[in-house]
């Protein structure tokens, strides 16, 4: 069983909160400890707006509160109808996050039978106490760097392997690929993304992120690669255009890395279209049908230098 980094936090949190709440002498000092387990988040991003959408939500509830029940009285009735009124106030104020955590200020003001300043006092210490030792937690987070570098280089393996399998077939004919590699990419790639998206919201000062860049770039040359094969697949009989494509392939495959070469491989992918255009035309339909999927196949591969090339590597 693996006990993640926000599992471990709610295990730490939670007593502490409560144990400051208890030397505080804090009127309901457990309910603190419910603050705490509330706003751990995965991301610092999301820690910050969960603290302010509870805050925000809880100074809202206690007015809602201190209205409906001095008016009406400390009757269930009152909870229902300010129910009624808070929960859309929320939404407009868009803290819609923070009803749960203000539910339990809302039952603390009802269950004392009269609200005092002495009594919201003790609701305020209730919230700095669950929600800050939250905050405190969060800032720390544990570095991703690592994962996605280990995810980047199994997407690059993974297109190396591609890339070969798609010179091959233009080569020989070679059907024998199981195309395993391209599921294990598809998967890949969106965990990549999501994990990527963590490191961006780890980092509230940075406004560039390398990887949430690099596998955005990736999964649109995916796409391509995708489209790619059954052009390939259309492909049959020696062609001297297919077997230079196939070597075109092997070369992608040996210069898959982070950098930005695509520039020099667009030269040489010009290089070959020119030499296509002045080829001589085709004389069979079969003939023509091949050369139609052989231009088809440099306008894709083209793309997918181009999508390289708008790739800027910058420091992560």
């Amino acid at each position: 069983m693996k006990i993640g980094y926000r599992t471990i936090k709610t295990a730490i949190g939670t007593p502490f909160a409560i144990w400051i709440a208890q030397l505080l002498q804090v009127d309901n000092y457990a309910s603190a400890g419910i603050l705490t387990i509330l706003c751990i988040q995965i991301t610092r991003k999301r820690s910050f707006l969960s603290a302010w959408h509870r805050f925000a939500a809880c100074f809202v509830a206690m007015g809602f509160s201190l209205l409906f029940f001095e008016l009406i009285g400390y009757h269930p009735l009152a909870i229902g109808l300010m129910l009624f009124v808070f929960i859309p106030a929320t939404v407009w104020l868009k803290i819609t996050p923070g009803i749960v955590t203000s539910s339990v200020i809302i039952l603390h003001l009802y269950g004392s039978g009269g609200i005092s300043a002495s009594l919201i006092w003790n609701e305020l210490l209730l919230m700095l106490v669950g929600i800050g030792t939250a905050l405190l937690l969060n800032v720390y987070m544990p570095s991703l760097e690592g994962k996605l570098e280990e995810y980047q280089q199994q997407t690059e393996d993974n297109f190396a392997v591609i890339l070969r399998e798609l010179s091959r077939f233009l080569k020989d004919g070679n059907d024998g690929w199981t195309g395993k590699e391209l599921t294990d990419t598809a998967a890949l790639l969106e965990e990549a993304k999501s994990l990527s998206f963590r490191d961006v919201e780890n980092h509230l000062l940075r406004t560039h992120n390398q990887f949430y860049h690099y596998f955005h770039m990736r999964t649109k040359q995916f796409e391509l690669l995708e489209r790619m094969l059954p052009l390939v697949t259309r492909i049959s009989g020696p062609n001297k255009h297919a077997k230079r494509i196939a070597q075109f392939f092997e070369e992608l495959a040996e210069g898959i890395h982070p950098g930005n070469t695509a520039v020099l491989y667009l030269q040489q992918l010009k290089e070959m279209k020119e030499d296509f255009r002045n080829d001589e035309l085709p004389v069979t339909r079969d003939e023509f049908e091949v050369r139609a999927s052989l231009f088809h196949l440099l306008n894709e591969i083209e793309e997918y230098l181009i999508i390289k090339r708008s790739f800027k590597k910058s420091d992560v």
